[in-house]
């Protein structure tokens, strides 16, 4: 099980356990912690974060809604991003300012 530290400029920080096979969004839903989804499939988007530490697995997604230079920056869809050791991570990204 790892610890994640979450991140939301708008809501505070908060800390939750994801196990070993569970995704962050639903270690989040379990937990309370609101991340925005709409298809849990990695086609959407809409649960778009940013890994600031930490290492993880990333299951597969649409290249259209999470380009390759997002990827390279840590940019990850919760629905589809596996935890491989405790991470930080930043939920609200409306004021943050990538390449897309």
């Amino acid at each position: 099980m790892f610890k994640v530290q979450v991140i939301d400029s708008g809501e505070g920080n908060h800390e939750l356990l994801c196990h070993d096979h569970e995704s962050l969004l639903d270690a989040a839903n379990r937990k309370g912690i609101k991340i925005p989804y709409a298809c849990k499939g990695g086609g959407c988007g809409m649960c778009k974060i940013k890994v600031e530490e930490g290492e993880f697995e990333r299951g597969t997604s649409s290249k259209a809604v999470l380009p390759d230079e997002e990827r390279a920056v840590n940019y990850t869809l919760a629905c589809k991003t596996y935890p491989k050791t405790d991470m930080k991570i930043l939920i609200d990204l409306s004021k943050v300012t990538h390449s897309s």
